[in-house]
């Protein structure tokens, strides 16, 4: 398994790219390009630094054969070569000269749902169980 670089230590000129949404994998959960990296045992950012040094055809070519390269595949999933380009306008020194300056590529944003939120959830569920239990154990014995 690759060992990845610490985020905390590199540059944040690819976070853009990297939290850039993809669409959700096959358990309905939203699918980012650093999460999608990460699942085929590439070091994201080194991948993106990669990525950002080649000609814009090639980058998204070569983005595209990643992408489709992702294990169980989602139906909500765009096809990989109408996503990449999408995806490789988001690199430093990429740029997507069909949008004028100011407007963003349709479906670029934050993705939607934390997974901090769900593990709160989680935890909070997890607490009431406790909580619970420690209200019944007393009436048991």
């Amino acid at each position: 398994m690759t060992r990845f670089a610490s985020p905390s230590s590199l540059s944040s000129d690819f976070d853009d790219f990297l939290l850039a949404p993809i669409g959700e994998d096959g358990n309905g959960m939203p699918l980012s390009v650093l999460s999608a990296l990460a699942r085929l045992d590439f070091d994201p950012w080194e991948e993106a630094a990669k990525l950002a040094q080649l000609p814009k055809d090639t980058a998204t070519r070569a983005l595209a054969s990643l992408i489709a390269a992702l294990p169980n595949g989602s139906a909500t999933r765009p096809d990989p070569s109408t996503i990449a380009p999408r995806l490789i306008a988001l690199l430093p020194g990429q740029s997507n000269s069909a949008l004028p300056p100011g407007k963003t590529p349709l479906g670029v944003g934050p993705v939607p749902h934390s997974p901090v939120f769900a593990y709160l959830i989680y935890y909070v569920i997890f607490l009431l169980f406790v909580l619970v239990g420690q209200w019944l154990l007393p009436s048991l014995h």
